[in-house]
C-alpha cells in the first residue's frame, strides 16, 4: 500500500489482565503499524492498569487512560475524545487479532474511501473447553453474512458486524454520532445507525478476528443482552427506516418470539395479522389477536412480513414458501430472530 493513514484502535478496558498482555502483543505484531492503540481503563480491580502503564511506557503509539464514569460506553467515548487517527477501529480487550488484520482492513478501505464501512470474519476461541453451539452458530451467520456483504439484508434478525470486525472514517463515524448513544447492545445499535445514514458495507471473506469464549462476557451477564430484549431495539429501527403504515403488517410465528413481538407491537397502535402453520393454534385468540393460517398471507395486498422464528428448519421452510410465492427479501420481509 501507497497510502498508510493513521488508524486509531479504540480499547475499552475491566479486569482483563488475565488476557490483556496476549491481546496487546497481537496489536504490536500487526503487519500493518501506523496505529495508535487509545486504552481506558473502567475502574478494573486486577493488574489491568499497571498492566496499560507498562505498555504505554514500552511503545508510543499506545495511549492510557482511566474512564470517569463507569460501563462500557461511556469508557468508549473517553478513549475516542482521544483520537488522532482518519480511520477508526474498535478492539475488546480479552481478544486477538490475527497479525494482518489491520492492513488487511486499510487495504479494502482503500479500494472505496468515504461512505464505506469494511467489515470481516470472526472466529471463537476458549482456553479450555469447547465454544458454545450458539456462539458457533453466530459465527458461521456472522461470516456469511460477511462473505455475500448481506449485512442490510439480514440486520433485523441479529447483529450483522462484531463490535471489533470493522474499520470507518473518523468523519463518517460522526456522522452517525459515533459512541454517544447510551444504548445496549452498542455494536447493534451501531449496525441500525450505519443503515440509517446509507452507508455502505463491503464484506470480506476472512477471519479477521479471534473473539473469545468465556463464562463471564457481558452477552452472558448483562441484562441488556439477554432474551428477547433486541426486538425493542429492531422495532425501534423498523418504524423509523423500513415500516410503511400504508402496508399490512404480518408476524409470522406463535412461539416464544412470536409471542413476544405481538406484545411488543400493540405497544406501537399498529394492526397486524399473525400467522402460522399450527393448527391448535390457528383460531385461537392471543393477546386479542386472532391466529390466522399462514396461507392468508397470499390474499394480503403488499404485506410487510416480520418472520419470529426460532427453528432453524422452521425458517427455511418459511423461507421456501415465500420465494415460492415471489416474494423478496427486505423488500417484502426480514427475519426477526
Amino acid at each position: 500500500m501507497t497510502e498508510q493513514p493513521l488508524v486509531s484502535i479504540i480499547m475499552a478496558v475491566k479486569d482483563t489482565a488475565i488476557y490483556l498482555p496476549e491481546c496487546i502483543d497481537s496489536i504490536i505484531a500487526q503487519t500493518y503499524q501506523n496505529w495508535e492503540l487509545i486504552a481506558v481503563n473502567d475502574h478494573s480491580t486486577d493488574a489491568t492498569p499497571e498492566i496499560l502503564k507498562s505498555y504505554s511506557k514500552q511503545d508510543a503509539r499506545i495511549r492510557y487512560y482511566d474512564s470517569d464514569a463507569p460501563k462500557l460506553i461511556p469508557t468508549l467515548q473517553v478513549a475516542y475524545a482521544q483520537v488522532r487517527g482518519q480511520l477508526i477501529n474498535r478492539m475488546d480487550s480479552d481478544d486477538r487479532m490475527p497479525h494482518d488484520k489491520i492492513e488487511v482492513l486499510v487495504h479494502e478501505w482503500l479500494k472505496y474511501g468515504k461512505g464505506t464501512v469494511i467489515a470481516g470474519g470472526t472466529e471463537h476461541f476458549v482456553d479450555e473447553g469447547e465454544v458454545g453451539d450458539g456462539f458457533l452458530r453466530y459465527e458461521r451467520w456472522l461470516n456469511e453474512v460477511a462473505r455475500t456483504s448481506s449485512h442490510y439484508k439480514e440486520i433485523y434478525k441479529e447483529c450483522v458486524i462484531p463490535s471489533h470486525c470493522w474499520i470507518i472514517h473518523k468523519d463518517d463515524f460522526d456522522a452517525v454520532d459515533a459512541f454517544n448513544p447510551l444504548v445496549y447492545p452498542e455494536d447493534y445499535d451501531l449496525c441500525f445507525r450505519f443503515y440509517r445514514h446509507h452507508l455502505k458495507i463491503v464484506g470480506i471473506d476472512k477471519i479477521l478476528h479471534f473473539w473469545r469464549d468465556r463464562s463471564n462476557r457481558i452477552s452472558r451477564t448483562w441484562d441488556e443482552y439477554k432474551d428477547n430484549r433486541y426486538f425493542d431495539l429492531k422495532l425501534r429501527f423498523f418504524y423509523e427506516l423500513d415500516r410503511d403504515r400504508s402496508r399490512p403488517l404480518v408476524v409470522w410465528g406463535a412461539g416464544r418470539n412470536g409471542k413476544d413481538m405481538a406484545r411488543l407491537l400493540q405497544k406501537h397502535d399498529d394492526h397486524f395479522h399473525w400467522v402460522c402453520d399450527n393448527e391448535n393454534k390457528i383460531g385461537r385468540d392471543i393477546y386479542g389477536v386472532i391466529m390466522q393460517d399462514f396461507k392468508d398471507v397470499r390474499s394480503l395486498d403488499q404485506p410487510q412480513i416480520m418472520i419470529v422464528v426460532a427453528s432453524p428448519d422452521g425458517k427455511k421452510e418459511i423461507l421456501e414458501q415465500l420465494t415460492q410465492w415471489g416474494k423478496k427479501p427486505v423488500e417484502d420481509f426480514w427475519f426477526f430472530a
